[in-house]
């Protein structure tokens, strides 16, 4: 073919591929993008290449070397002709531009979420300026707080177990406002010097105060009082709102910035002062010195105007009268400590601070005499104590706050039966009006008291209390913390603790012995020779820490059982209270075993001394009434314990704050074999044994006996399946200001030459439940199953008691130990003739009850208890429901 008739190529976008598009086009169909459809027309480059005929591949990589990117094929054929952006992965055409350009067009990937730095000041300062038009706001709307419309409260309602009411009380609002000019000087520095030294200078907000609180609220923690006075002032004065949440906290900011702006200092100290609370119901200086220091709040001196700032700190932990309802920790001990340190701190302070000179600091080197509690004549007699005592369970169990408490408004329906609280207390007083006469006998009968709770087996509920002769004259509950030691009240859990874990092996090691154990039968033989050598279990004799014997004693020196080995069986150990018997068995079993068998009964942790020494196997430990009653109420229950608790309700506003069903929460603390065994040995204490005076009339009763070494304390523990009670007598002078109360002997107390549990306290024990279960039917305690293997089972073992004294002759006794080192128990006499029903040497049990100990004795009046740390802190010297206040 010639050149002249050759078909010129055709322009980009023309030819029979532009024919049929157009086609397609008119005909409504879609015309195929270019490359697509094999025409000889693809494979033409855009510029007219000059050899037209290479292929598609050709074109395909030329296109792919122009964009430098290997596109797709798609992206490189893309015919020129369909006009800018119309191709996939090309920038959008201009168009309407967006009010936000978000995410940024012309970016791609990441970076069109990259906001510029445009749109970042735009965003913060359209934040600033929402935050100043919303502090606007807040600040306009919060009104500055009026002192007098402050400090309002309403009565507490409590209510009797059977929903009559008992007292309304907790409401009074004891608060005088008083003018700028009558706060002392010394009063003003002095709250500046220990809360806000900058208060005269100062906007009035802490904002880095402020910055905690919101952090510690938002990690969950507790939230935190305003730093400033003045904060402090809002914060006081904000009584329509005691809620701690964030939005509450924004409030009280905005009220005190304008507080801050808008009101004299003189005004924002004379109202924090006269809003302020200081404990004991008063609200404000005046009221405060009237409480503490029965006068005026001008004629105060800087001595007893440090008092009053440092109780600012806290009443709860400050006020030298204690508060151990709220708190265990806050003895009249512990209190006087922290307010004389605070207090002298204080004084320091203002010194430094140019508010108070050297010369005058130097008049007060002594705290300030503090006035007793006032009492309230509605909270006499016992319904203070059971006020106490619910007041106790709330702080400690609910998330009312004492403060929520103080304003009142709450109705509070307690465990307690009014029936069951007038036998009690009338049964005390029985025996106090026939025996106890400190005009006849002032150097023996003289501050003797008693303490008493039952609580129902089933639920866990205190139905009964006895807390003192009267709640506006003697301000320690007797029920709760006491610092009574148990004595062998303390042996039923050793028991226990045998027939649940068991006797270890003596022929193994230590960490062998924990796993490998026998279960020990009540019908095992254990020696109940006075003055004892205590082995522990492998067989070492116990030395304490001058590398001298442990020689147990038993209650009047007695031995039990035919010589030479002595031995009687667990039951009867049980019946005739052998310690020697019962320490060692602890040290067989292991006394931490002994601990957790306490402890799983209910008895509280720290409540619990020496558990690293023999004698802690007979109760030289100091739980509560409440925790002794609740303790032997799980064997009671079979095993089933049910924490003591005094508040089954609490309504505020018609809504329900607290229902103790929601909580409840029962567990297996033993098994029922375990636990039957335990009560079946323990009736034999009431049949036949040293607590006999309990026995009530077609009743089966269980029950133990305690004395405590040098007679400083009895104590009866006893139980039927509907009801069980603590009664403990003790003798401690009840003057609280006295830093130094000791516990006193009963030796010649109530005409009698010694008190035992079997006594006193059991006859309190009986008249009580006689009426309490007056109109209960009788109930049998459930048949115990055999239990365990019988240890040192000898062929000749002689169960009889014996009151033969042993032939062998004892080491010397070793010196009494330090005031300061552990309590230990000691014999007491009591080979005496019968005169009075109630005395134990009365029974026919060849011996008496024993038990603990107290300060200052010996173990039996053998070896001194050993000197070193015992393996428990006892920070707050408790035992009451909630290692403190009871509940």
């Amino acid at each position: 073919m010639s050149e002249h008739r050759r078909k010129p190529p055709q322009p980009q976008g023309g030819g029979r591929a532009a024919a049929r598009r157009g086609q397609s086009a008119s005909s409504g169909r879609r015309a195929a993008p270019r490359g697509t459809n094999g025409s000889l027309s693809d494979t033409y480059g855009a510029g007219g290449d000059d050899s037209p005929y290479e292929g598609r591949a050709a074109t395909r990589r030329s296109a792919q070397r122009s964009t430098g990117t290997g596109g797709s094929r798609r992206r490189a054929a893309e015919p020129a002709g369909r006009g800018p952006g119309r191709g996939r992965g090309r920038p959008a055409p201009p168009g309407k531009k967006r009010f936000i350009d978000y995410p940024r067009a012309g970016k791609y990937g990441a970076m069109r979420w990259v906001p510029s730095w445009r749109q970042v000041t735009a965003l913060f300062i359209g934040f600033f300026g929402c935050l100043v038009a919303a502090a606007g706001i807040g600040y306009a709307v919060v009104a500055v707080p009026n002192p007098a419309e402050a400090a309002t409260a309403q009565n507490n309602v409590y209510y009797w177990s059977d929903g009559t009411q008992m007292v309304a009380t907790g409401g009074e609002v004891n608060r005088q406002i008083i003018a700028y000019e009558k706060i002392p000087k010394a009063m003003r520095y002095a709250v500046m010097s220990a809360e806000n030294k900058t208060f005269e200078t100062d906007s009035g907000v802490d904002p880095m105060g402020i910055a905690r609180a919101v952090v510690n609220m938002a990690k969950g923690g507790q939230t935190q009082g305003g730093s400033t006075i003045t904060q402090q002032y809002v914060k006081n004065a904000m009584l329509d709102d005691q809620s701690q949440t964030l939005s509450r906290k924004v409030k009280e900011l905005f009220i005190s910035v304008k507080v801050g702006a808008s009101v004299e200092k003189e005004d924002i100290m004379r109202g924090y002062l006269n809003t302020a609370y200081f404990g004991r119901g008063a609200y404000g200086l005046q009221a405060a010195a009237r409480t503490y220091f029965g006068q005026d709040a001008e004629k105060l001196n800087p001595s007893q105007c440090a008092f009053l700032a440092a109780i600012l700190k806290g009443a709860t932990y400050y006020d030298p009268a204690g508060a151990t309802s709220i708190d265990p920790s806050a003895t009249p001990e512990a209190n006087t400590k922290r307010a004389t340190d605070r207090w002298r701190w204080i004084l320091d302070e203002m010194v430094k601070d140019k508010r108070l000179s050297p010369g005058t600091r130097a008049k007060y080197e002594d705290f300030p005499q503090i006035e007793r509690p006032r009492s309230n004549a509605q909270l006499s007699g016992q319904i203070g104590y059971l006020v106490d005592t619910a007041k106790g369970y709330i702080l400690n169990n609910t998330d009312i706050t004492p403060k929520q408490l103080e304003q009142g408004g709450y109705e509070i329906h307690t465990t307690f039966d009014k029936n069951k609280v007038k036998e009690l207390e009338a049964a005390v007083k029985k025996v106090r009006k026939e025996h106890i006469k400190p005009k006849l006998r002032p150097e023996t009968d003289t501050h003797v008291q008693f303490g008493g709770a039952s609580v129902n087996p089933k639920s866990g509920a205190i139905e009964a209390i006895y807390g003192g002769e009267d709640a506006t004259k003697h301000f320690t509950n007797n029920a709760d913390v006491t610092g009574a030691q148990v004595g062998s009240t303390f042996k039923p859990f050793v028991l226990a603790a045998a027939m649940t874990w068991g006797k270890r092996n003596p022929e193994l090691d230590e960490e062998q012995a924990q796993d490998e154990r026998t279960i020990v039968s009540p019908k095992s033989l254990y020696s109940g020779k006075n003055n004892l050598k205590i082995e522990d279990y492998d067989g070492t004799v116990w030395t304490n820490e001058e590398g001298k014997e442990w020689l147990q004693a038993n209650d009047g020196d007695e031995s039990y059982g035919s010589p030479p080995k002595y031995q009687i069986d667990l039951r009867e150990a049980m019946r005739v209270s052998a310690n020697s018997a019962f320490v060692q068995l602890g040290m067989d079993v292991g006394l931490n075993r002994v601990k957790e068998a306490a402890i799983e009964a209910g008895l509280k942790k720290d409540s619990l001394t020496g558990t690293s020494f023999p004698s802690f196997s007979i109760g030289i430990s100091d739980p509560s009434a409440i925790r002794m009653a609740g303790s032997y109420a799980t064997f009671a229950a079979s095993g089933k314990q049910n924490d003591p608790f005094s508040v089954s309700k609490v309504e505020y506003e018609g809504l329900t704050k607290f229902d103790h069903e929601e909580i409840a929460s029962p567990k297996e603390a033993f098994t029922a074999d375990v636990a039957d065994n335990v009560t079946d040995v323990l009736k034999t204490v009431v049949d036949k044994g040293t607590g006999t005076s309990a026995q009530l009339t077609g009743r089966e009763v269980a029950g133990k006996t305690g004395t405590t070494d040098g007679n400083k304390s009895a104590w009866f523990v006893g139980y039927t399946p509907q009801l069980s009670t603590a009664i403990s007598m003790y003798r401690m002078d009840d003057d609280e200001s006295n830093k130094n109360r000791t516990f006193l002997e009963m030796y010649g107390t109530g005409g009698q030459e010694t008190i035992h549990g079997a006594s006193f306290p059991a006859e309190i024990w009986h008249d009580y439940m006689e009426d309490a279960l007056k109109n209960v039917p009788p109930k049998a305690f459930p048949e115990p199953q055999p239990i365990g293997v019988i240890v040192n089972d000898d062929p000749d073992p002689t169960p009889t008691p014996s009151a033969e004294e042993s032939p062998e002759e004892s080491p010397e006794p070793s010196p009494s130990p330090s005031e300061s080192e552990p309590p230990i128990p000691s014999p007491t006499p009591s080979d005496k003739p019968c005169k009075n029903p109630f005395d134990p040497t009365c029974q026919d049990t060849g011996g008496t009850d024993t038990g603990g100990t107290d300060t200052g004795g010996t173990d039996g009046g053998v070896t001194p208890t050993p000197t070193e740390p015992v393996d428990d802190t006892r920070g707050n010297q408790n035992g009451g429901l909630f290692g403190g206040p009871a509940g």
